[in-house]
């Protein structure tokens, strides 16, 4: 759910780094040939959302690079908003670059370092990029882990029967196999896994802490927890809080768009004790709409992504649930196929302030000029997309539902106040490192 473009796994057996990756999800990219190949007691995986270089096989991770230190394996999520600084930086020095991703600035950085140990290799690299990043790093015989000084992109320590240590972006991976959630990554540290455990090390220093919100919003999978709540829980109790500061008096039923905005859903019927219902059905073989690569897949998804339930909707005064407007692209259709299916009125409720700034931190969202409530306020954004109502949760309010202090999360999507400094310069585009078409 993090990634669905291509994934890539690499293994490490103390001899050698074996990978495999394609363009892809999980589950068409790996086979029983392809993971019986990938022999070793260690390795790192990534799925991959393109924010910074286009959704081409090159940029695929984990990226490998052979350096004093042997061949080191990379995987990052996150973006870096000094990445163009850097590259020119390493270009000049004679470094080949072989991706037009800002990941491969981090492992350049690495093997090119002079440092005499891949951990302080590490932490020179750390002292030089600015952004988010939340890493891991493989070698032959360790898995080192690291994160930025902020920690705006999230990364989890578990520990599976006792003995065997994991790393993963979210606690849910460690639901799945049994694993047990030991701690997060604490923001500017390093952690080394090796043959006799578990190391840490404060690579840098801590700068704050700012936890990115949109993980809450809607990126991180429900069963995740991070400050000790789940994100079903916090989305929940949006709902709660929408109910709150926007009232739906007379409506005959709740309703979500899956399923992003079902907890909300949930809390917001709940709260104000109007029925939850099923207005569409979401066809499960269609993936997550928004972290598709470009506008043109996100609305052909949408349209085969849902379908109405005319015998809840026909006749009815109908609230509508969804966790965000980005783009603002694809609910007033979606507002259409419900009248279009009987609603008498649809009145929106959305568990998220208007989103109103660019996200240069990992999330697609570089460009103001794609951001609908960037451009219109509440009412006109309510003519744009066909709804009788829309209300918004305040910052406040999401806040209060997710229940960590406003000084710990990154909310410059939502106000404007970046905690890591970003220049008009920073990134124009995610393809700002594409070689230009020949004339």
């Amino acid at each position: 759910h993090r990634g669905q473009e291509s994934a890539g796994i690499a293994v490490a057996d103390n001899h050698q780094i074996r990978m495999h990756r394609d363009m892809g999800l999980v589950t068409q990219v790996f086979h029983e040939e392809t993971l019986a190949g990938l022999t070793g007691h260690i390795g790192i995986g990534h799925t991959r959302y393109s924010t910074t270089g286009s959704s081409i096989l090159r940029n695929v991770q984990p990226m490998l690079c052979d350096c004093d230190f042997g061949p080191v394996a990379l995987a990052h999520n996150g973006d870096l908003i000094n990445a163009g600084a850097l590259r020119e930086e390493l270009i000049s020095q004679g470094i080949e670059l072989d991706t037009t991703n800002d990941s491969e600035v981090i492992i350049k950085l690495i093997a090119s370092s002079g440092a005499s140990t891949i951990e302080d290799a590490i932490a020179y690299a750390m002292s030089r990029i600015r952004g988010a990043y939340a890493v891991l790093v493989l070698t032959k015989n360790k898995l080192i882990a690291f994160r930025d000084p902020f920690g705006i992109r999230p990364l989890s320590i578990g520990r599976l029967n006792g003995s065997h240590y994991l790393v993963a972006s979210e606690t849910c991976a460690f639901n799945t196999i049994g694993a047990q959630f030991i701690r997060e990554v604490e923001p500017g540290e390093m952690i080394i896994i090796d043959e006799n455990g578990l190391n840490e090390r404060q690579a840098i220093p801590l700068e704050g802490r700012a936890l990115c919100i949109f993980e809450y919003v809607y990126f991180a999978r429900p069963d995740s927890r991070m400050y000790n709540r789940t994100m079903h829980e916090a989305r929940r109790r949006m709902g709660h809080e929408l109910a709150r500061e926007h009232p739906a008096p007379g409506a005959h039923i709740v309703f979500p768009l899956p399923n992003t905005g079902t907890p909300a859903a949930i809390g917001l019927a709940e709260a104000s004790r109007i029925p939850y219902a099923e207005g569409v059905v979401k066809n499960y073989y269609i993936h997550r709409t928004f972290i598709q690569p470009d506008q043109r897949m996100r609305e052909m998804g949408v349209k085969m992504k849902l379908t109405p339930l005319k015998e809840s909707l026909a006749g009815r005064r109908v609230v509508m649930v969804d966790d965000t407007i980005v783009r603002g692209t694809t609910i007033g259709p979606t507002i259409k196929m419900i009248r279009d299916a009987g609603a008498v009125e649809v009145h929106v409720r959305i568990a998220c302030p208007p989103i109103k700034h660019p996200c240069f931190y990992g999330i697609d969202t570089a460009n103001q000029n794609e951001l609908i409530a960037a451009k219109l306020n509440v009412e006109e954004i309510r003519q744009y997309i066909g709804a009788d109502s829309l209300g918004y949760l305040s910052l406040h309010g999401l806040i209060r539902a997710i229940g960590v202090k406003k000084d710990k999360l990154c909310c410059a999507c939502l106000d404007g106040k970046y905690p890591v400094e970003v220049s008009k310069e920073a990134k124009l585009s995610k393809f700002v490192f594409e070689e230009p078409a020949p004339a």
